[in-house]
């Protein structure tokens, strides 16, 4: 038996001279994810801590400061664009922005790493300082956003050091390479799971606001009060005569709009912090007797219901920034009356408790017309979306100017001290609400078969009524159309036109003439500063 042993393999010889082979280097998409992921944690963590305090948000805070600020051109801008989604827009713009913003701030970080920390430190800070100055908030408003801050600086500083470890610039004089290579993994990890944790506290705070809104809303009672028959102390029928089923014209559009459906038009980015046990609407001013309103005041007044269509100054000529609904509450010349306002007084100074703010003349608290603190909704309590606890409703005017939502002051003062939202901003400080109309079926660009085709909208001037609407086909002569019942001076009126449709495209424009004679003008002007103007028209294709 024989054996053998042999020789191992012989290792490769080494070359001193030989450069060494350098780690792979942090990618250049890193830096910036590193700065995104951050800030996005700092943002969401606000959003859990402003839940859990109930406070305002960061993110709300900046907002609506920068809605407060936002110059009349960007506005109407935002409309044109946007229309009723200008807030989610807003939204993703500041999404997007913080996001942009973010990235610079991690590529600075790939060198400057205490840079990259004081500049998202920093817009803690100015978050902080804008979240207690919104009216409202106390000095606990600062601490969702100091706390983001926090959390998203320690972050960017963790990432961007595993970053800047993996950077060739890190190969300094003295040093043959970077110091470790880069590990993609473990930077995707640490990413990925902050990333989740913030996912995780925004769907939190999503359901701590909601939880806020639906305790809110259980406080409202289950029913509202009993509406009293017979009149009221100033000799107002207190109830309402029910809407006739003849109102209703047009297949389109019911007379009484569904809270649902109703356009919901304001400044707040969310519904304002309310303790209904604490909440009170102060009646001030220049009045005799100040008066101090609980909820449970109000709903132990008389109560009445009207039926009144409100619209927003921004409607478009045939737009659909308008509704009607039959309001319940207190009539607001009563509680003057009982206030007792002095002579010299010129406007209502409404204030809602997001710090928002609107004037009226105090003639049309008192001039016979339904003016109402409202705390019902078609038979419903106020909706949290349309004001409650309580709104303001003036018959006859803009909402820009009268319907004050989430109320908790009302001050009678004149003009040259106190001045509304929107007056500062170019719109007018007179806003009486202009007599419109609006084809509703057939929609334009609706084809329709030769022969009765029925057209049908809505019109209205408030406080003044509807007395004719009239119908022309390819600028031919005015029609008379076939009017719904008047429910109330104050409520639109349905209509309908039976058209002798014959094949081809055409025309049709609508025109309304109010109570006074008054019929609406032709000319055409845009929204501000005190309502559109001119004439509804649609285009149909008849097919034969």
């Amino acid at each position: 038996m024989t054996s053998s042993t042999e020789a191992p393999p012989a290792l490769p010889e080494i070359d001193p001279a030989a450069p060494r082979r350098q780690p792979d280097p942090a990618p250049r998409w890193a830096a910036p994810l590193a700065g995104l992921v951050a800030a996005g944690a700092a943002v969401c963590v606000g959003l859990l801590v402003a839940a859990v305090v109930e406070v305002v948000s960061p993110l709300d805070a900046v907002g609506s400061e920068f809605i407060d600020h936002t110059p009349k051109w960007l506005k109407n801008l935002a409309i044109d664009w946007f229309g009723t989604d200008d807030k989610l827009a807003l939204r993703t713009g500041m999404v997007v922005t913080i996001g942009l913003l973010a990235m610079v701030v991690g590529v600075i970080g790939r060198r400057r790493r205490w840079l990259a920390v004081a500049a998202l430190a920093a817009f803690g800070v100015v978050g902080a300082i804008v979240a207690v100055g919104r009216p409202g908030e106390s000095g606990a408003a600062a601490v969702p956003a100091l706390v983001g801050a926090v959390a998203g600086s320690a972050l960017l500083w963790y990432l961007g050091g595993f970053v800047r470890r993996h950077d060739p610039a890190e190969a300094m004089p003295g040093r043959s390479r970077i110091p470790d290579g880069w590990d993609r993994r473990h930077f995707l990890t640490t990413t990925g799971t902050a990333a989740a944790v913030a996912a995780v506290a925004t769907v939190s705070a999503r359901r701590l606001e909601s939880a806020r809104l639906d305790r809110l809303e259980a406080a409202a009672p289950e029913e509202l009060p009993t509406v009293a028959t017979g009149t009221t102390p100033s000799g107002v029928d207190a109830v309402a005569e029910p809407v006739p089923a003849t109102a209703t014209l047009s297949p389109e559009t019911p007379f009484i709009t569904p809270n649902d459906d109703f356009y919901l038009i304001d400044t707040a980015l969310s519904v304002p912090r309310i303790d209904i046990g604490s909440w009170r609407v102060e009646i001030g001013g220049m009045v005799d007797r100040p008066l101090s309103l609980s909820y449970d005041d109000l709903l132990a007044r008389p109560q009445v219901q009207r039926t009144i269509t409100i619209c927003c100054v921004s409607n478009e000529v045939g737009g659909s920034l308008i509704g009607t609904a039959t309001w319940q509450g207190v009539l607001l010349r009563d509680l003057l009356d009982e206030a007792g306002v002095q002579a010299g007084a010129e406007q209502v100074f409404g204030t809602s408790v997001d710090g928002w703010t609107c004037g009226f003349p105090v003639d049309a608290a008192t001039d016979g017309r339904d003016a109402l603190i409202a705390i019902g909704m078609n038979g419903e309590p106020l909706p949290l979306r349309h004001g409650f606890p309580a709104r303001v409703i003036v018959p006859g005017l803009y909402g820009y100017v009268s319907a004050t939502k989430w109320l908790e002051r009302l001050d009678l003062t004149t003009w040259d001290a106190d001045v509304g939202y929107w007056v500062p901003r170019g719109w007018a400080r007179d806003a009486p609400i202009k007599t419109q109309s609006r084809i509703d079926v057939p929609r334009s660009g609706e084809a329709a078969t030769a022969g009765t085709v029925a057209v049908a909208g809505i019109a209205w001037a408030q406080h003044r009524g509807v007395a004719k609407v009239e119908v022309r086909v390819d600028e031919g002569p005015w029609e008379e159309a076939t009017l719904g019942t008047e429910v109330s001076i104050d409520a639109w009126r349905q209509w309908t036109y039976a058209w002798d449709a014959t094949p081809g495209d055409h025309v049709l424009q609508v025109r309304a003439t109010d109570a006074t004679g008054e019929t609406q003008t032709e000319e055409v002007s845009r929204p501000d500063p005190d309502g559109a103007t001119g004439w509804h028209t649609r285009r149909v294709k008849v097919e034969g």
